[in-house]
């Protein structure tokens, strides 16, 4: 069985997981992809709702096991990935599978995907907002602070290669732009 994907990226702090929130809200036939990482969860976030935590062992094993549609490692010994078992599950109840993910994952989907994949890159105002963002959070050392940004600017030069791009300078214009870009995308 075979369905649709949907897939948002962006430099963190972008807001793509804000948007991707409301979308899963706001239209029914959409079901998160719950991606696979090495790193703990951070407070507030529950294993196998907003991740599926394996630690960096557990995720190396199941790369072994070839138990991933794509992974990679994003820093050193920090790996994300996409399960096959996740888009099996979304698919068998008739779902569209949506993907949180970074850019280099996105494109990798896409390129596995094709025509049945979309791909949305949120494209925040500036660095320097997104900088403002990412401090907001209290979750950034200095060093990863700046190891963040320097991957931003690297991962913007990507968003050409997108389906759609959509700024996140507003978020009530960002929402509407995404649920547009998306039902069209369904109703396809």
């Amino acid at each position: 069985m075979s369905g649709k994907l949907i897939i948002f990226a962006a430099p963190s702090g972008a807001g793509k997981t804000t948007l991707v929130k409301y979308l899963l809200e706001t239209e029914k036939r959409l079901e998160f992809s719950i991606s696979a990482c090495s790193r703990n969860a951070r407070a507030g976030e529950i294993n196998g709702k907003d991740y599926h935590f394996l630690g960096t062992d557990g995720f190396k094993a199941k790369i072994e096991e070839n138990a991933f549609i794509e992974w990679e490692e994003v820093y050193k010994d920090n790996f994300y990935g996409t399960l096959k078992s996740e888009i099996d599950r979304i698919w068998k109840k008739g779902n569209t599978a949506v993907f949180d993910v970074d850019v280099e994952g996105a494109l990798n989907l896409k390129n596995q995907f094709g025509d049945i994949a979309l791909t949305v890159f949120v494209m925040p105002p500036s660095v320097e907002e997104l900088e403002k963002r990412l401090i907001g959070r209290n979750t950034e050392t200095e060093d990863t602070l700046k190891h963040r940004l320097a991957k931003a600017e690297r991962e913007i030069a990507y968003a050409d290669e997108f389906d759609s791009v959509i700024v996140n300078d507003n978020l009530e214009l960002a929402k509407a732009a995404s649920l547009k870009v998306v039902q069209d995308f369904l109703n396809d």
